[in-house]
């Protein structure tokens, strides 16, 4: 981590004029003198000729000129929201199984927090039977006791609401050990399971040897034959705490040696865990696996479609293999491709390490890509979903880089929350020609391309505060903002400001205060445009301006696209500036608003009333310098700002 207090800027600020701020500048200028109104005529009718050429021009066969790219993205259709289920892949799921009730589950394991890849799985599950007017299962999978906290329950729970899903029930695997039981004593006596005191080693050899040195078939575990009544006393003998974990293991009899299919190589079906069940206390020392009791619940929840990713494919063959086998009601299971990101670690034992290590805050540090720290960092639930609806739902795997979310996000905030000026690495700015008490109040608008949000005033006085990067100590051809002898618009000021000198501090070398003067040309004198505009918040008690603020940008986390695949490990990919600190921003009076009007934008689980929204729901558009959102570490007295993403994309790996 970094703390910035120095010059050094932000990778991702606009260096020089930004249209909106151009835009915005406009309405400010005062009236033209008659030699500007000649300029302004002849400007129009040039315009006039080109939109008669470009009529002219589309009236032909010939192909007409591209449209600038912020043109194009405003013309862009918004994406159909439901489109992935009405068309593609699980449109044709649902014609596959057409039920008329249609029940899916989400059936996470409470033993983490969940990351940017579940977003899908919610998506598609809870969305699939939402948009057929069905029901949605929350089904906790708590069958390992060694593993499962209640705060991942919690975390769960709230993130599946705030993407604004509410669940038909919110049900538990533990819910129906007992008739998890019941049919496992049932499988046995159809045949179907026997109880094995293998170890893992003589189980991995029972798998059939590949290497020249110990190459031979699979072959079957030397219990497998046991007679019924036999494997069942064993069954019961686990039950009762006769044996230590790995001592005994109850194993499906799937088949006989002639699938190449290893989720039908007798499988584990119960396994000894010697630990309290979080809801069912010391009553089992027994537990049923994953692949036993998968199918089981889904059968139980009468669920239509068992909607899970590609890595389960394999699984299909046992999980009909096992309904069939004791007779129960059976789901459709099918597959689609996981979502998942590059450039950062999902990975709950490697974030458990960062996390340990003190390379990151916590599992929602807004670094990470869990859930809960993508909502933390003020990423809007309605983005997230956005996001997997642009990609779509395909049998593929999808390996995104982080800069193309980043870069769904931004266009996504882009015409969804309020805009505002803040000062990241302040100069103060004394406008000398004005007088000590002048103020005066600016209107600025929260939303230049949408007037709905409305606007507010902000003072503009004789002491201003701009961006340390907005000015320079020596004037240059090349650099058009604040520098000796130069002059910048303000913007939303109706004239510029020219520098004059400035003062430095001798220890640092850095640049203490400007002293400049306000270019109100005299009476019938021509108005010279400024080249560049910038942003400023001004000082003034009667405003309680500026607001003072913490501004944190974040970084990506890692300097390469597969931290995993760096040797030694991953700890070593670790960026140093991945966390870059402002601790004396500004920021200008209309934060108030901005924080009393949140959520922005009101959406998902944030406008339906399923989760209260929290301080990250307060987002908006720091002007050249990108989105922020109030973190939840905020005070009455310290306001901490996150960077969601920048205005661009970081010239550096990944930053956004």
């Amino acid at each position: 981590m970094a703390e910035q207090n120095g010059d050094s800027s932000m990778a991702d600020k606009v260096k020089d004029t930004v249209g909106d701020a151009m835009e915005m500048a406009e309405e400010a200028l005062p009236t033209r003198s008659k030699k500007s109104k000649k300029k302004d005529k002849k400007a129009a009718e040039k315009a006039a000729k080109k939109e008669q050429y470009a009529k002219e021009a589309k009236a032909t066969p010939k192909k007409a000129p591209a449209k600038p790219a912020n043109e194009q993205q405003a013309a862009m259709p918004t994406r159909d929201p439901d489109a992935m289920f009405k068309e593609g892949w699980l449109d044709e799921v649902r014609k596959e199984r057409p039920e008329p009730d249609v029940y899916t589950r989400f059936p996470p394991e409470p033993n983490g927090y969940l990351h940017i890849g579940h977003s899908k799985a919610i998506a598609v599950n809870f969305g699939f039977a939402r948009y057929h007017g069905g029901k949605c299962y929350l089904r906790f999978d708590d069958t390992n006791p060694e593993a499962e906290e209640e705060k991942f329950f919690t975390a769960i729970e709230d993130i599946i609401r705030w993407l604004g899903f509410k669940p038909y029930q919110i049900t538990y695997s533990s819910d129906n050990f007992d008739k998890l039981y019941d049919l496992a004593e049932q499988l046995i006596h159809r045949d179907g399971a026997y109880v094995c005191h293998c170890t893992d080693e003589q189980i991995k050899d029972q798998r059939g040897g590949t290497d020249e040195k110990n190459k031979h078939p699979r072959f079957g575990c030397k219990h497998r034959d046991r007679p019924i009544e036999e494997s069942l006393a064993e069954f019961r003998a686990m039950k009762e705490g006769k044996y230590k974990p790995r001592e005994a293991f109850l194993r499906m009899k799937q088949d006989d040696f002639v699938t190449g299919n290893p989720q039908m190589w007798d499988l584990a079906a119960y396994r000894i865990i010697d630990q309290p069940h979080h809801r069912t206390g010391t009553k089992w020392k027994i537990y049923p696996t994953y692949d036993f009791t998968h199918c089981l619940c889904d059968s139980f929840e009468h669920i239509t479609h068992s909607l899970c990713t590609v890595e389960f494919i394999n699984s299909r063959e046992s999980y009909e293999w096992l309904c069939d086998k004791v007779e129960v009601y059976k789901p459709m299971q099918r597959e689609y491709g996981r979502l998942n990101l590059t450039g950062t670690v999902l990975s709950k034992r490697k974030i458990a390490r960062l996390v340990k290590e003190g390379k990151v805050f916590d599992w929602d540090d807004p670094r990470l890509y869990t859930l809960v720290a993508l909502r933390r960092r003020g990423v809007p639930p309605g983005a997230i979903l956005s996001f997997v609806n642009e990609l779509g739902v395909t049998t593929a795997r999808s390996n995104i880089q982080t800069v193309r979310f980043e870069s769904s996000i931004r266009k996504y905030l882009e015409m969804t929350v309020p805009r505002l000026m803040v000062i990241t690495d302040p100069i103060k700015v004394t406008i000398d020609n004005l007088p000590e008490d002048y103020e005066e109040e600016v209107e600025n608008a929260f939303g230049p391309k949408n007037v709905e949000m409305g606007s507010h005033q902000m003072p503009f006085t004789r002491t201003v505060y701009i961006e340390r990067d907005d000015f320079r100590e020596t004037a240059s051809k090349d650099f058009f903002r604040l520098a000796p002898g130069a002059s910048v618009g303000l913007l939303k000021v109706t004239y510029p400001i020219i520098c004059t000198s400035f003062e430095k501090d001798n220890a640092t070398g850095l640049v203490t205060e400007i002293h400049a003067t306000y270019d109100k040309p005299a009476e019938g004198e021509t108005f010279k445009k400024p080249k560049a505009y910038i942003h400023w918040v001004a000082e003034s008690s009667k405003h309680s301006s500026p607001i003072k603020v913490e501004a944190r940008v974040f970084n990506s986390l890692f300097k390469s696209d597969n931290p995993e695949a760096v040797e030694p490990n991953f700890m070593v990919d670790i960026r140093e500036d991945s966390l870059v600190t402002y601790p004396n921003a500004l920021a200008e009076v209309g934060l108030t608003e901005i924080r009393r009007r949140a959520p922005w934008p009101e959406e998902a689980g944030e406008a339906n009333g399923e989760v209260k929204p929290g301080p990250e729901s307060v987002r908006f558009q720091a002007m050249r310098v990108g989105y922020f959102c109030v973190d939840r570490e905020t005070t009455a007295e310290k306001i901490i700002l996150n960077r969601i993403v920048g205005l661009k994309e970081d010239a550096g790996k990944g930053g956004a």
